[in-house]
């Protein structure tokens, strides 16, 4: 009986993801120690035992806004125009661009 041969090529080389995950583990041993993370200020604390307020502070903060006065259009400051002038003028200008450009293909 004739024996298999073996194929040279792809299980000849490594296997790329042992190696990166060797490679990882090496400089993982490597390493400093991570600083500890800082702690926290009390009012980002839990909901379940903070403190007395900690429930009524949540439900606050998740609670949307409330408009106590209408909405006040602002004023529009001295030497700006207005958004339906510019517009005006854009298009004023655009219909004169084709005019001269008109012309000149005429002549």
């Amino acid at each position: 009986m004739a024996t298999p041969t073996k194929l040279k090529g792809v299980s000849d080389r490594p296997d790329p993801e042992r190696l990166l995950a060797e490679a990882l583990r090496a400089q993982a041993r490597s390493a400093p120690p991570a600083a500890r993370a800082p702690e926290l200020p009390p009012q980002y604390g839990l909901l379940s035992g903070t403190g007395d307020g900690a429930l009524a502070r949540e439900q606050a903060a998740l609670e949307p806004p409330t408009v106590r006065h209408p909405a006040v259009r602002p004023k529009p400051q001295p030497g700006s125009l207005p958004t339906h002038w510019i517009l005006l003028l854009s298009v004023l200008l655009g219909l004169a661009t084709g005019a001269v450009i008109g012309l000149i293909t005429l002549l």
